[in-house]
């Protein structure tokens, strides 16, 4: 039987490889862009990285992780983190754009530009969440388990409350997050912004 447990060092490459699988506004995203390698230090392994502790995965019964949810307390702090001392240290490998001429130009220009204008209001919510799960777990309430538990570790350290950025093109999650009672919020071209008080 599939149970939650608390990220541990060693998940890191299970956790990349559902990045990549759940990418591309939720479905695989496997040679959507030159180099797979980029979702994941850009979307799961800062994370795990900077707040091991706020991370919890789906575990397989046959022992093969199939899902998980990653936190930052504090937007403004990580986002800060990820610029000053991440991006610094792994971004090397992709130079800025000069130009956006594909999807990989795309994120990498996301990349370079995180630590700028947050998305949400950070006062009310100043903690933020990434989830996926393969196609196996969907529909399950795993996904609804996932954030119960990175919520109840982010209530743990008196956080006021959390949000997220989905793309609008993934209409299953924008339908789990209305469901799960998160609230949207006004947000950018291309993307909802969801928030909900812890």
């Amino acid at each position: 039987m599939s149970f939650i447990r608390p990220f541990r060092s060693g998940d890191e490459s299970a956790l990349a490889d559902i990045c990549l699988r759940t990418a591309d506004a939720g479905v695989d995203a496997t040679g959507v862009l030159d180099d797979d390698a980029i979702w994941a230090e850009v979307f799961v392994l800062p994370y795990v990285s900077r707040h091991p502790d706020l991370a919890f995965v789906v575990e397989t019964d046959d022992g093969r992780l199939a899902g998980y949810v990653v936190g930052a307390p504090d937007t403004a702090a990580f986002e800060a983190w990820f610029r000053d001392e991440w991006w610094t240290q792994r971004g090397v490998r992709w130079p800025m754009p000069a130009v956006e001429r594909s999807r990989q130009d795309g994120v990498l220009v996301y990349a370079y530009g995180r630590g700028g204008e947050p998305e949400a209001d950070l006062g009310r919510f100043p903690a933020h969440l990434h989830i996926d799960l393969l196609p196996e777990l969907q529909g399950q309430g795993w996904g609804r388990r996932l954030i119960d538990a990175l919520a109840e570790a982010l209530r743990a350290r008196g956080v006021p409350g959390l949000h997220l950025v989905a793309s609008i093109e993934n209409v299953g999650a924008l339908a789990f997050y209305d469901r799960l009672g998160f609230a949207r919020q006004p947000s950018h071209e291309g993307v909802q912004v969801f928030a909900m008080r812890l």
